[in-house]
């Protein structure tokens, strides 16, 4: 892992998914004494199986960041390995099988040339015990995407950073932070400090944001479908402890919701899974629900306030390369403050 610097720089980081635990990794390696605000609740971040995929939705759409944040992704996880940390995952790649020659078109018009892809028939993409469903006109092959648990990933970084790690709910009271622990609140920091603000959808609900969030679930497998995750309208993965059929996607909702089992999307999502390949012999063993939230805040606010958040099902795509970025510029902008106090301390 590489070398941490040394500053004086104290951040506080709230939130606990992969944006807070990725930006309190490059924090602390930046020298930065970094605490980690998290309530452990309703974490988005804990999927089984986080999809690395640069190539999104039915219409084949790739992010201006999706290579550079592919590679940082990937990067991290090998940090995290050679420094003895246990990350499942797998890099077999991800098949997107389309429907039609109208589909391919959309896709082949919005991949660049620099993503390594492959097109290839459907009959010959995965093995004979559990081909891929009839009916998929062309496969679009991306040997670099893949998955990873997100629990462990997070659980990971926080480790890593060496982060002081707080429970508890972070409320904002106007320009205020506070901790709320049961029904006490006390000022969050003790100590002057940068606050970043990295909250999920429920974390954005505690701090009195206005944001969308959108729920959905995942049906856990005993084992896993295919070697390799497949992906058009849900996907399907293998996990750490089996495989997974997601996911379900609930309509927008302005504000954040309790958790539910939406039978009726259970139903979609199993249609959709069958759709992919078959089925047969495989058993759900339970189900995971989380809420994404989308809208991203990167960087700081007209107010001065820092951010990020808002990221969506791109989380593990671009979350640690966006986090880095910000790491960086917060780490700069405290070192130029500091700077300039001392030039003011001593003029000439």
């Amino acid at each position: 892992m590489p070398a941490r610097r040394e500053t004086s720089v104290r951040v506080t980081v709230i939130g606990g998914g992969i944006a807070g635990s990725s930006l309190a990794y490059f924090l602390a390696r930046g020298g930065a004494q970094v605490t980690l605000v998290d309530a452990g609740e309703h974490t988005a971040s804990h999927v089984p199986a986080a999809l690395l995929n640069p190539v999104r939705g039915q219409s084949g759409q790739v992010d201006a960041q999706a290579l550079a944040g592919l590679t940082a992704t990937w990067a991290l996880l090998d940090e995290l390995s050679a420094a003895g940390f246990v990350v499942p995952h797998g890099r077999e790649g991800v098949l997107r099988p389309l429907p039609d020659e109208k589909t391919r078109r959309k896709f082949e018009r919005h991949l660049p040339a620099e993503l390594p892809h492959e097109w290839r028939d459907p009959a010959d993409c995965l093995p004979a015990d559990r081909p891929l469903a009839p009916g998929w006109h062309a496969a679009l092959w991306l040997p670099t995407g893949g998955w990873v648990d997100g629990r462990a990933f997070c659980t990971a970084l926080q480790q890593a950073s060496g982060a002081e790690m707080v429970r508890g709910r972070a409320v904002q009271r106007g320009d205020e932070w506070l901790l709320q622990n049961g029904e006490d609140l006390s000022p969050l920091n003790r100590h002057p400090s940068t606050i970043i603000h990295c909250g999920g959808s429920i974390g954005s609900t505690w701090a009195g944001e206005t944001r969308t969030h959108r729920m959905g679930t995942m049906l856990l497998l005993d084992r896993a479908p295919t070697a390799s995750p497949l992906s058009f309208g849900a996907y399907l993965s293998p996990t750490a402890e089996g495989g997974a059929l997601g996911g379900t996607f609930e309509a927008p909702h302005p504000a954040w919701q309790e958790p539910a089992l939406p039978f009726a999307s259970l139903h979609w999502l199993l249609g959709k899974g069958t759709a992919l390949t078959s089925l047969r012999g495989l058993q759900v063993t339970g189900r995971w629900t989380g809420s994404r939230l989308s809208g991203l805040r990167a960087g700081q606010d007209e107010a001065g306030h820092w951010h990020l958040s808002g990221l969506s099902s791109k989380g593990f795509l671009l979350g640690p390369l966006l986090a880095r970025e910000l790491a960086e510029q917060v780490l700069n902008g405290q070192k130029e403050s500091k700077q300039g106090d001392a030039s003011a301390s001593h003029p000439r």
